[in-house]
């Protein structure tokens, strides 16, 4: 599909989906191709971005505007997210990337059984994972918000970007989990729910693991309420700011469950053979989980819940005062995050409802995808339920559910002989 094709094809993907996903953009910075590709749109709201500027140094770096709006040269002088790592659960990651030589562990791949996850087919992973960890220790490329992290791969997205159902995401953030990830990135999502990615956030949150997500992209969803699994309680939910930082963009689903913003449009990334120009959502997000990285490498004994207190307490508030449906706690400060008095919290302050059990996986209906950066890949996202799917057959109760049954009839029975033994007791004393 060439880039002429790309919003056409969009169009056609999200009557039927809903997406978590930014942008993608045109490539940018990267090898010519034999054939120069048309040039789309590079932006969801119908502006195209301008071309880059001829720069003093490496334009990549140039173009990070982001860097100076978060203040990220204040927050490095107290933390650069060294021993803290962060799971991205996506398309992959290039690990020879240049920006991200040396920043990658051996992950996992749940599409393809050969790979570990090092590999990235659409681009998307790789641009979220080096907006998180991007190398510092040259002066070209991009540079992530907390550059000392490690990124641990975590691949549920095949070539077309898609998934089979919401339970590969489960098991990769419970992968993830069990193998030392202390922050959760997951720049995925749709209008459905799945009990089953329910249940895996809530071995992630037991896990003492700060999960982050983003919010959606309005013209890429058949509704306007926040998406899944950043609506999920306990979940850092992401919203996208434009350039200026202090406006929301027009393209980011907001709502009731919105948390923090982030910037999310004019963004450089990297990709798989060089870099592109992005916006999204999705794009959002990396810059939040960065933030907590950067948090837990100053306080290793930190809990998740303290982090999460920490980033949203720190924020910088826009729109009306307080928290509110379109900007959350407003606009992440990485160095308020890491220099502020905060009081300490003992749960997760947005973790406000009961928990669904994290033994049982829950139920998983419907397939999924995610958007990608190439123009050549399907560009969209769809998790459980956002085309109406019906769970499957066998599927409709929860294991945890059953069990839940199972012991409150135990409690009663027990309770019952309880009863009777005290008052056959105090009968013999009357007597």
């Amino acid at each position: 599909m060439n880039a002429r094709q790309l919003p056409a094809r969009l169009a056609a993907v999200t009557t039927a989906t809903g997406l978590c996903l930014g942008l993608v953009g045109v490539p940018a910075f990267a090898a010519a191709p034999e054939t120069q590709p048309d040039v789309a749109p590079a932006t969801l709201s119908g502006s195209p971005l301008a071309e880059p500027e001829p720069w003093l140094g490496d334009p990549v770096r140039a173009e990070q505007w982001h860097l100076k709006t978060l203040n990220l040269a204040g927050a490095w002088t107290y933390s650069s997210g060294a021993g803290v790592t962060v799971a991205v659960i996506d398309s992959g990651v290039d690990a020879t990337h240049k920006d991200l030589q040396g920043q990658v562990l051996p992950g996992l791949d749940l599409v393809d059984p050969d790979g570990d996850g090092d590999t990235d087919l659409v681009g998307h992973g790789t641009t979220v994972s080096a907006l998180i960890a991007g190398r510092s220790d040259d002066d070209a490329g991009v540079v992530g918000i907390a550059p000392k992290a490690k990124i641990l791969p975590v691949r549920v997205l095949d070539r077309d970007n898609r998934y089979d159902d919401a339970m590969i995401v489960a098991k990769g953030v419970r992968w993830a989990v069990d193998h030392g990830a202390r922050v959760i990135n997951l720049s995925l999502g749709g209008n459905g729910s799945s009990p089953a990615l329910a249940a895996a956030l809530d071995y992630a949150f037991a896990k003492d693991v700060v999960v982050v997500a983003c919010t959606g992209n309005a013209s890429a969803s058949p509704s306007s309420g926040v998406w899944y699994p950043a609506r999920e309680p306990g979940v850092i939910a992401v919203a996208g700011m434009e350039k200026a930082g202090d406006v929301l963009w027009s393209g980011s689903i907001t709502g009731k469950e919105t948390v923090v913003t982030a910037p999310a449009t004019q963004l450089y990334g990297a990709r798989p053979g060089g870099y592109w120009r992005v916006q999204g959502t999705s794009f959002a997000a990396p810059m939040v989980s960065g933030t907590a990285a950067l948090v837990r490498s100053r306080w290793p004994t930190m809990s998740a819940a303290e982090v999460v207190n920490r980033i949203i307490k720190s924020a910088k508030d826009r729109g009306p005062a307080g928290r509110d449906g379109q900007y959350g706690y407003g606009l992440v400060d990485p160095t308020g995050a890491l220099t502020a008095d905060i009081p300490t919290v003992l749960r997760n302050p947005l973790d406000t409802t009961a928990s669904p059990g994290i033994a049982g996986f829950g139920n998983a209906p419907a397939s999924g995808q995610a958007q990608s950066a190439p123009s050549n890949a399907v560009v969209g996202a769809r998790l459980p339920g956002t085309d109406g799917t019906a769970a499957r057959a066998g599927d409709a109760r929860d294991p945890a559910s059953s069990r839940g049954w199972w012991a409150a009839g135990l409690l009663f029975l027990v309770s019952l002989v309880a009863a009777i033994l005290t008052f056959r007791r105090f009968a013999r004393l009357a007597s």
